[in-house]
């Protein structure tokens, strides 16, 4: 056996096996880049309600997997995993514990689509009826306190 060979063997007894691409495979939840068909921030899975767009890939993609952040609660992550139970598809909670990624669920195909636009905008109609319901209950607060006055 050569000196290489032997070498190669105890790095990957230490260190494990070697990845093709493994910064892109932490970052993407143990899948690569070229097969995302649509991703969303943590920050977007924290919202409560469900993209419209994940279920419309869901069904266009029918054969893809969905990988979820393990690093979050399931409380976040359990209204996509009902999504993707009533569509068929397989999904995944993936813990890293040595890297904490950015993204909050991937929803990939098992060969590469090269897809160019993966990400998903934050929905911004959802917390503008927040505000204006904050502000009106302020209001009707503030009104309540000048008539107790009176």
């Amino acid at each position: 056996m050569s000196r290489l060979k032997v070498e190669d063997y105890l790095e990957q007894g230490i260190h494990g096996p070697k990845e093709i691409k493994a910064g892109e495979r932490r970052e993407f939840l143990g899948t690569l880049r070229e097969r995302v068909v649509i991703v969303l921030k943590r920050s977007q899975v924290f919202e409560t309600n469900v993209y419209p767009e994940i279920e419309q890939m869901m069904k266009q993609y029918p054969h893809s997997n969905l990988f979820l952040n393990g690093q979050m609660d399931y409380q976040y992550l359990g209204k996509y995993i009902k999504l993707a139970m009533s569509h068929d598809i397989p999904y995944k909670i993936v813990l890293n514990k040595d890297h904490n990624s950015d993204l909050g669920l991937v929803l990939a195909e098992s060969n590469a689509i090269n897809k160019e636009e993966i990400y998903i905008k934050k929905q911004f109609h959802a917390q503008q009826v927040i505000k204006k319901k904050s502000f009106t209950a302020f209001f009707k607060r503030c009104v309540k306190k000048l008539l107790k006055k009176r």
